[in-house]
């Protein structure tokens, strides 16, 4: 399988505005069928959803994307629930209608802790019973970090979507990853540029604290005579465990740039750029206004 094989392609820009710079907000639904082209005529065949992605599910449908294999997750199960399996299976149909698809390629949950709670067991076995029913072909999880893996892994899991990038090596560091690979999970990396920083020269006055950090990393890449979406996108593909790399883009032509750097391989970035700082490699603690 080609590096541009090993891309996944990720949606949320899709329904809603994300990454720390903002861009041009949410695409229209044109520009995400040309994107949705391009990935598919790279050889590109993974899309990455997810229920809270605002209207990300429903305008795939409208674009069509039956043959893709479909990545979605589910949404943080309602207190007032108590048949739990049949949320499960309500919320599975509920995005297959949407995307127009007879079943997902897998299934995550976007609040595995959730699984640590009381109905967590009762989680646990809808899950499971759409993985039965064929809705979904795999299950599993997707984390900010490997505590979360260390905290509700089960051996039913088949899947992990987890963040990987330059400053955050945690998945490596653990051991998880390479754990995962031997167990025959599927794993896919996403916050690749880190919702965009990587990528950004001028930054929010948030990032301050870590300007020598973030100055040392634009001096590599500029020594090493890469660009920061070549150096970035190519430590992750370096990593022969991850089995997809998941991008996201707001245009077709910034999905162009990142296929046409995606097969070229780069030196191994610094590991003094390694961080742990939960505050600058997990975007959900970034304080921005």
């Amino acid at each position: 399988m080609t590096a541009t094989e090993r891309l996944a392609l990720g949606t949320v820009q899709f329904g809603q505005t994300y990454g720390v710079a903002g861009g041009d907000g949410r695409v229209t639904l044109s520009e995400a069928a040309r994107i949705v082209d391009v990935a598919g005529e790279a050889g590109i065949d993974t899309l990455d959803t997810a229920t809270g992605y605002g209207d990300s599910e429903a305008r795939l449908g409208e674009i069509g994307v039956a043959g893709w294999r479909i990545i979605s997750k589910l949404p943080e199960l309602p207190a007032p629930i108590d048949d739990v399996a049949s949320w499960v299976e309500a919320s599975v149909t509920g995005s297959l209608e949407r995307l127009g698809v007879d079943h997902l390629h897998g299934l995550l949950m976007h609040r595995p802790l959730e699984l640590a709670g009381d109905r967590g067991a009762a989680l646990l076995a809808g899950i499971v019973a759409v993985r039965d029913q064929g809705l979904v072909h795999k299950i599993g999880i997707s984390v900010y970090g490997p505590d979360e893996l260390d905290a509700v892994w089960v051996p039913d899991f088949d899947m992990v979507q987890g963040p990987c990038n330059v400053l955050d090596r945690r998945l490596i560091a653990s051991g998880w990853l390479g754990s995962l690979t031997e167990s025959g999970v599927e794993v896919h990396a996403r916050s690749v540029f880190l919702q965009g920083l990587l990528l950004m020269r001028e930054r929010p006055g948030y990032f301050d604290r870590w300007s020598g950090s973030l100055a040392e990393w634009m001096s590599w890449c500029e020594s090493e005579s890469l660009s920061p979406l070549q150096a970035s996108l190519g430590f992750v593909l370096a990593q022969p465990e991850i089995d997809r790399v998941v991008v996201g883009v707001d245009s077709a032509e910034h999905l162009e740039e990142i296929l046409a750097v995606a097969d070229i391989q780069v030196a191994p970035a610094p590991d003094t750029l390694a961080s742990h700082d939960l505050d600058l490699i997990n975007p959900s603690r970034w304080k921005l206004s």
